[in-house]
C-alpha cells in the first residue's frame, strides 16, 4: 500500500510541476550520468529493473516542494545496487525510493550519504523504501556508517535495514557542520532488522550527534521506528546531542538500550520496549540534564546495570564532553516496567563517577520486577531525586527506598496488547492505555520480507543419508541446503580435503548398533573450515585424528584466514574426539581474527589425546575491547590428557560497549590437562576479560589451575562447588581494579580441603 502511495505522490508532484519536466528512464551508468547532467526541477529519473554492480550513485539539483527531482525504480524492489556501491544525495528536495543495496558494500564511508561532499550537503530531501541487507563491509573491524544524515529538514522513513555485521553506526546523524545543527531531520516507520553482536564497541543502531558536538542541539525526531532484535552492544540509540524527540518506537528482543549519552533537553516517550525474556534486553539509561522520560512501556527485560529497564547514571565531577554528564532535572513520570529483572538508580558510581543524580522527579511509574534479587537497585547518593505516587507491584527494592509504596496489582492485557491495572482508580499509573504501538507490516517495505526466527541448524527438513565410503560427506555438503541434516552410516568416513563450509549444517550419526558408531577421519590439517554463512552442528559423531598430517595450525574446525562477516554457531552434542597428537598444537576449535561466534556449545562429550586445546578463541589481541566468542558452554564433558587449555578466551582493554564474553563451564572431568610446555596462559581453562562467568561442580584432577582474569566494568564471576585434586588453587587477579578478586567462591575444595 505503501508504495502505492508513494507513487501517488510522485504523480502529483508531476501534475504540478512545470511543463517541461521530463521523465529520463536509464538502462546503466552512463545513461543515468546523462541525465543527471541536465536534471531540473520536477523532473524524474527511473532506472530500469535489474542489477547495477558498482555504482557509485551520486544526485543534487535544486528541487522545489512542488517539483522535487526524483529518483525511483522501474518497479519497487528490482533494482539492486550490488557490488562496491554507493548513494549520495546534495541539493534541494531530492526524493529516492524504491532500491536494494545487496551483496556487496559501499567503496565510501557511508553506504547513503544525505550529502554528495562537504560543500554540497542536503535539504528537504526524502529517502523511502530503501532496502540495505547485509551491506556490510567484509572485515567486521572495518568501519562504515550504513545511512549518514546531514544538512537540514530531511526524512528518512519506511527503509529496511537489516544485517549490518562490520563496525560503525547502521544510521547516524551528524553536527560536524554548523549547516548541520538544529537539523529538524525525520527519522521514522523504519524497520532496523536484526544487527548481531559486533564483539566490540562500535555496534550501535542509530545515533544522534558525537561527544564532540553534543553541546549543540540537533532537533531530530525519531517516531514509530521497530528495532527487532539490534543487539550490535549496549547502546542501540545513542543519543549524543540535545532537543531530540524519541517517540512511538517499538524495541523488540534488542540487547541494550536507547541511551541518553550526552547532550541535553531530550524528550523520550510513548516508546515499547519487549525484551520477551531474551538476556539484556533493557529500556532507557538517563545521563545529563533535563531530560525527559514519560509515558514509556517495558516488558520482560532481563538487562541489569547499564542495561536494566530503567537507569539513572551517576555522574563525573565537572566532566568533560566525552564522559559523564551529571543528571540534572531529571523528569522520569508515568512510566510501566513489568516482569522486568532490574532497575538502576546511580548506575556506575565509582571514585570517577561520583557525582550522583540532583534536581530530579520519579513520578507515578508502575513498577514490576521478578521474585529474585534485586529489582531496583541503589549504587549511589538518590537523595536529589523526589520519588512520589509509584507504586511497587512485584520485586525486592533496595533500603533506601524501602518507604515506595509496594502492594500486588492485578493486571490485564489490553487490546493494544499492553498490560494495564484492572484497577480503574490506578489509571493514572505507568504508561497511557492509549499506546498504540507500531506494527511490523507499518514499518519497512511491504515488498521485501524481514528476517524470521529460524534457528541456523535443521530449519530445512531435508535429512540425507550418508554412506561410509570415501569423500561421500563431501558431496553430500556440497548438495546441501542450509539447514539441512546430513546422517552419516556406521564406519570410517574418510575425509582426503578440507571441507569448506558456507552454509548452516548438521552432521549427525546413525543410532550405534553393537557399539559401532560413525568415525571421521581427515588427511589434510583441518576437517572443517567455516567460511561466510558457515554454521556447523555436530552429534553422535567420534573425531579421529590418525591421519591428520604434521602441519602449522592443525585444529579440527578452524575459521578461514579472512575475515567473516557473520557471526556463527558451532554446536557438539554427544562428540568423541581423540588422537590429535600429530604435533604440539593440535586444536578442535580456532577461531580466528575479525571472527566472532554467538555461541559454542559443547555437552555429553569427550576428549583425549589432544596436544593442543580444545577450544582457541584468543585471537583479538589488541586490547580494544573485541573479542572471538559471545556465548560458551561447556557442559557434563571429559577431557583427558590436553596439552593446551579446555578453553582460552581473551577478551582485552577496558571498552565497556558489549556485555559479552559469557562462560558456563559446569558438570566437567578433567584429567591431566592444560600441562603442555606449549601452553602459554598455563591454565586448564584461561578466562581473560570474560564478564560473566560460571564453573560449577566441575573435577580438576592432576592439571593445570583454572586461571580468571577480570580486565573492565562489574565482572560476574561465581566458582561454586568445584573439586580440585592433586591441582594448583585458582589464580584469580584483577587488572584494572584495586581490591579482592571479585569472584563468588563458595563450595571448592582442594585435596579434600574447603578453599575459597
Amino acid at each position: 500500500m505503501f508504495t502505492r502511495l508513494c507513487l501517488g505522490v510522485i504523480l502529483a508532484w508531476l501534475a504540478v510541476s512545470p511543463a517541461h519536466a521530463e521523465n529520463h528512464f536509464v538502462r546503466n551508468q552512463n545513461e543515468y550520468a546523462h541525465a543527471l547532467a541536465q536534471i531540473e526541477a520536477g523532473d524524474v529519473i527511473i532506472l530500469a529493473n535489474g542489477v547495477w554492480r558498482d555504482f557509485e550513485m551520486v544526485i543534487t539539483g535544486e528541487g522545489r516542494a512542488d517539483a522535487p527531482i526524483t529518483i525511483i525504480s522501474e518497479e519497487p524492489g528490482k533494482v539492486f545496487l550490488t557490488g562496491q556501491s554507493s548513494l549520495r544525495i546534495g541539493g534541494n528536495y531530492i526524493f529516492v525510493t524504491g532500491l536494494i543495496f545487496r551483496d556487496g558494500y559501499s567503496p565510501r564511508g557511508e553506504v547513503i550519504s544525505f550529502r554528495r561532499n562537504k560543500q554540497d550537503l542536503a535539504r528537504n530531501s526524502r529517502v523511502t523504501e530503501v532496502v540495505i541487507d547485509g551491506f556490510s563491509k567484509p572485515d567486521r573491524y572495518e568501519s562504515d556508517y550504513w545511512v549518514g544524515l546531514y544538512g537540514q529538514s530531511n526524512r528518512f522513513d519506511h527503509n529496511l535495514l537489516v544485517g549490518k555485521t562490520n563496525k560503525g553506526v547502521t544510521l547516524a546523524v551528524r553536527l560536524d557542520s554548523e549547516e548541520s545543527r538544529e537539523n529538524n531531520h525525520r527519522i521514522d516507520h523504519n524497520y532496523f532488522g536484526p544487527r548481531p553482536v559486533l564483539g566490540s564497541n562500535g555496534g550501535e543502531t542509530l545515533r544522534v550527534g558525537t561527544s564532540r558536538y553534543s553541546m549543540f542541539n540537533s532537533n531530530t525526531l525519531v517516531e514509530n521506528n521497530i528495532f527487532d532484535r539490534c543487539d550490535g552492544e549496549v547502546e542501540i540509540i545513542s543519543s549524543k546531542a540535545g532537543g531530540n524527540i524519541y517517540r512511538g518506537n517499538v524495541f523488540l528482543r534488542s540487547r541494550g538500550t536507547l541511551t541518553l549519552r550526552h547532550g541535553d533537553g531530550n524528550l523520550v516517550e510513548r516508546n515499547v520496549f519487549l525484551g520477551e525474556g531474551k538476556d539484556y534486553t533493557g529500556g532507557i539509561r538517563v545521563i545529563n540534564q533535563h531530560q525527559t522520560v514519560r509515558h514509556n512501556y517495558m516488558e520482560g527485560l532481563r538487562g541489569t546495570g547499564f542495561s536494566s529497564a530503567l537507569t539513572v547514571m551517576n555522574g563525573v565531577p565537572n566532566s568533560p564532553v566525552n564522559r559523564y554528564v551529571q543528571v540534572l532535572n531529571a523528569h522520569i513520570a508515568n512510566n510501566t516496567v513489568i516482569d522486568s529483572r532490574r532497575i538502576t538508580l546511580g548506575a556506575g558510581a565509582d571514585e570517577e563517577r561520583s557525582a550522583p543524580p540532583i534536581e530530579s522527579v520519579f513520578a507515578n511509574n508502575l513498577l514490576g520486577g521478578l521474585e529474585s534479587g534485586t529489582f531496583i537497585e541503589v549504587d549511589a547518593d538518590i537523595s536529589g531525586i523526589a520519588f512520589s505516587g509509584n507504586r511497587i507491584t512485584t520485586g525486592n527494592v533496595h533500603s533506601a527506598l524501602s518507604d515506595m509504596p509496594r502492594a500486588p496489582v492485578a493486571m490485564e492485557r489490553a487490546e493494544n496488547g499492553l498490560l494495564y491495572p484492572a484497577d480503574e482508580a490506578l489509571s493514572a499509573l505507568g504508561a497511557p492505555r492509549d499506546l498504540q504501538p507500531v506494527a511490523l507490516d507499518q514499518v519497512g517495505v511491504n515488498w521485501y520480507a524481514k528476517p524470521s526466527n529460524d534457528t541456523p541448524f535443521a530449519t530445512s527438513g531435508n535429512v540425507t543419508a550418508v554412506a561410509a565410503q570415501e569423500n561421500a560427506l563431501v558431496a553430500a555438503i556440497a548438495n546441501a541446503e542450509t539447514g539441512d541434516v546430513l546422517e552419516l552410516a556406521h564406519g570410517e568416513h574418510v575425509i582426503d580435503r578440507t571441507i569448506q563450509l558456507g552454509k548452516a549444517i548438521t552432521i549427525k550419526g546413525a543410532t550405534q548398533e553393537d557399539g559401532q558408531g560413525a568415525v571421521l577421519m581427515f588427511s589434510r590439517p583441518s576437517l572443517f573450515e567455516l567460511r561466510e554463512g558457515g554454521n556447523l552442528q555436530l552429534i553422535n559423531l567420534v573425531i579421529d585424528g590418525a591421519l591428520a598430517p604434521d602441519s602449522v595450525g592443525n585444529a579440527v574446525i578452524r575459521t578461514t584466514t579472512y575475515p567473516i562477516k557473520s557471526n556463527f554457531q558451532i554446536e557438539m552434542d554427544s562428540v568423541q574426539v581423540r588422537g590429535l597428537v600429530v604435533n604440539k598444537s593440535f586444536n578442535v576449535l580456532t577461531l580466528g581474527k575479525s571472527t566472532l561466534a554467538d555461541r559454542v556449545l559443547i555437552r555429553n562429550s569427550s576428549f583425549s589425546d589432544i596436544t593442543g586445546a580444545v577450544l582457541s578463541a584468543s585471537a583479538e589481541t589488541e586490547d580494544f575491547g573485541q573479542y572471538n566468542v559471545e556465548y560458551l558452554d561447556i557442559i557434563d564433558s571429559a577431557f583427558n590428557n590436553v596439552g593446551g587449555p579446555v578453553a582460552d578466551v581473551y577478551r582485552g582493554g577496558r571498552d565497556e560497549s558489549t556485555f559479552g564474553p559469557f562462560v558456563t563451564f559446569t558438570g566437567n572431568a578433567l584429567s591431566n590437562v592444560g600441562l603442555a610446555t606449549t601452553n602459554g596462559s598455563g591454565a586448564s581453562l584461561n578466562l581473560h576479560g570474560v564478564q560473566t562467568t560460571k564453573v560449577a561442580r566441575n573435577a580438576f584432577f592432576k592439571g593445570a589451575p583454572l586461571r580468571i582474569v577480570h580486565t573492565v566494568g562489574t565482572p560476574v564471576t561465581s566458582v561454586e562447588g568445584n573439586a580440585f585434586t592433586q591441582t594448583a588453587k585458582p589464580v584469580l587477579e584483577e587488572l584494572n581494579y584495586e581490591g579482592e578478586p571479585r569472584v563468588l567462591m563458595a563450595g571448592n575444595v582442594l585435596d579434600g580441603e574447603p578453599v575459597e
